[in-house]
């Protein structure tokens, strides 16, 4: 089959020079199918709808995440420790999900169908969750306690559907968004920069909103209007996204990345028995149509375990002999550029592992840190501050940091180092690891210092330097391993890389709920409270926090191990 950008030449050869200028030149077509006409489609007339929805679905998304703890600690009366744990483990599964909404998008439905059909399936869900809240309303006559259970199962079914629809949004979005400019055109592909932008603006944006007016409401107004705000909202979004539905322009779906990594390894399994040529020349060298315009990628040594994908054996010289009309299939033997896009991705991994840890830290923002802020004095002045939007300074923080870091820092460290982004990606992922230590220090004096003092008696407003040192953290490790991931990937594998910062994220939180649930085995026993009791006042949260900024440090040293011995990919 002809790639889009073929079909495209082929409907505009019969047409003047300049007709064919009104049209875009990468391939993009209409809703209709046929080549998408700048002056009509794409630009900001359709992203305007595209930031309309990821704005409804961050506002949210974050409207139920930032205060799920205490929902699920003070209305259904879950312990702190399985709080914590279920909340990572939902948040976990929130981000692992678009992989799945990746695959389905890339290589059957399409982003935007993807994205439609997961918005009604988070719009459902958000109805669920909000539903849990409902139903000591709705069945009054029943006793409270005999009521939790079907309100849990109510509010979990929710809470997956909405991970489920996450799943397709997540991915989708940013990527359909840069679809609406074109690359082909000088003036369109310099506005794309400022659609990231505001991209990232707008959830930032959304985050403070939920974690300030959201969570307020639910505080003050009860959790049945507090959850159904969130599903109002998004569905906002989802009549945003169809309203604009013929100013979009629309790519063919390509197929998966992903079956292509499978298919090396598949392929050197196969061929496990068989040695290497001495000579790489004789590697399968030929590309594939399904590779073309891919720029080629030079053998490297290293894992040559998986070059046996590409080892020509005979059964295959016979079908290239004949120049059959059907190659060789994939998952027998697969190019040499093929082989090398998966050295890449394994290269990468141990750097990946190390930016786990990361986000295990960034799990507490959401659990542990808001039990920490239920135990201490939320009144400031007059006004009540709930403890979860104790994380509006996290979110300040990025606002405030984003632009001071790149309209003052790198500019200040390019004179110093020479380097076009002022310091590596490495080095700033690198100072972001940092972070996660010392905010889990100053967590751990603040709670050594509440214990210390009268109860509730501690402002929660000393939070603020450990919800503040996660933000910077945020902006030098997040911003720094997707630029990393993005840069250092091969051409045909930019979506696989960028999606290991989603899921660095799923993994952290279940390394987090992990963790939790590990040190409550190990600390709860004969009748001890453990670090994390229901009331904090009777355990060490400190502890847990120390323990925390240990791991911290070890992850750190492995870190700048892995740096050390990792060789940048080059152009």
């Amino acid at each position: 089959m002809a790639s889009t950008g073929e079909h495209t030449v082929a409907l505009l050869a019969g047409l003047p020079a300049e007709a064919a200028e009104a049209y875009t030149t990468d391939g993009s077509l209409d809703f209709d199918g046929n080549p998408a006409l700048k002056n009509r489609t794409g630009g900001w007339r359709a992203c305007r709808s595209i930031l309309g929805t990821e704005f409804c679905y961050c506002l949210a998304f974050h409207g139920i995440s930032f205060n799920l703890i205490t929902y699920l600690t003070g209305v259904l009366g879950q312990s702190n420790v399985a709080a914590a744990r279920n909340v990572s483990t939902w948040q976990a599964t929130c981000f692992l999900m678009p992989l799945g909404g990746a695959v389905v998008a890339d290589s059957y439905c399409g982003r935007y169908r993807t994205m439609v059909v997961s918005c009604f399936i988070g719009v459902a869900g958000m109805l669920m969750t909000a539903l849990s809240a409902y139903l000591p309303l709705l069945v009054k006559n029943i006793v409270s306690s005999n009521i939790v259970p079907s309100q849990e199962f109510v509010l979990f079914l929710g809470l997956y559907m909405i991970a489920i629809g996450l799943g397709g949004l997540r991915p989708c979005l940013m990527s359909f968004g840069a679809d609406q400019f074109d690359d082909g055109d000088p003036s369109e592909r310099a506005t794309k920069g400022s659609f990231f932008n505001w991209y990232i603006f707008n959830m930032n944006g959304a985050s403070l909103i939920s974690s300030t007016a959201i969570v307020w409401v639910q505080d003050h107004c009860g959790w049945a209007l507090g959850l159904t705000i969130p599903a109002v909202v998004l569905a906002a979004g989802l009549s945003c996204l169809v309203a604009a539905l013929r100013t979009y322009r629309f790519q063919r779906t390509r197929g998966s990345p992903l079956i292509r990594v499978c298919q090396v390894v598949v392929a050197a399994v196969r061929k496990c028995g068989i040695e290497l040529p001495a000579d790489s020349s004789l590697l399968y060298g030929m590309l594939e149509d399904g590779l073309a315009g891919v720029p080629r990628i030079d053998h490297t040594t290293d894992l040559q375990f998986f070059d046996k994908a590409a080892i020509l054996v005979a059964s295959d010289k016979e079908v290239e002999a004949a120049a059959a009309p059907a190659r060789t299939s994939p998952w027998r033997l697969c190019v040499v550029t093929q082989v090398e896009e998966f050295k890449i991705l394994v290269r990468m991994l141990p750097l990946w592992a190390s930016v786990v840890f990361f986000y295990a830290v960034s799990a507490q923002v959401t659990s542990t840190f808001v039990e920490q802020g239920m135990a201490m004095d939320a009144t400031v002045g007059s006004v009540r501050v709930p403890p979860a939007s104790m994380s509006t300074f996290d979110i300040l923080t990025i606002i405030l940091l984003v632009p001071l870091y790149d309209r003052a820092f790198v500019p200040a460290a390019r004179r110093l180092t020479g380097r076009e982004k002022g310091i590596s990606e490495l080095q700033r992922i690198g100072a972001g690891l940092a972070m996660p230590v010392l905010a889990m220090a100053s967590a751990a004096l603040l709670e050594t210092a509440r214990l210390r003092a009268a109860p509730n008696s501690t402002s929660v407003l000393w939070q603020a330097p450990q919800y503040a040192l996660m933000g910077v953290g945020e902006v030098l490790t997040t911003i720094g391993q997707l630029d990393f991931f993005y840069g250092q990937a091969p051409a045909a594998m930019k979506t696989v890389c960028t999606a290991l910062g989603l899921l660095a994220i799923a993994a952290g939180g279940y390394l987090s709920s992990f963790l939790l649930t590990t040190v409550q085995w190990a600390t709860a026993t004969g009748g001890a409270p453990g670090w994390i009791p229901d009331d904090l006042n009777e355990g060490h949260l400190d502890r847990f926090f120390w323990m925390m900024a240990g791991l911290g440090c070890l992850n750190l040293i492995a870190f700048g191990s892995c740096a050390r011995k990792y060789k940048s990919r080059k152009g």
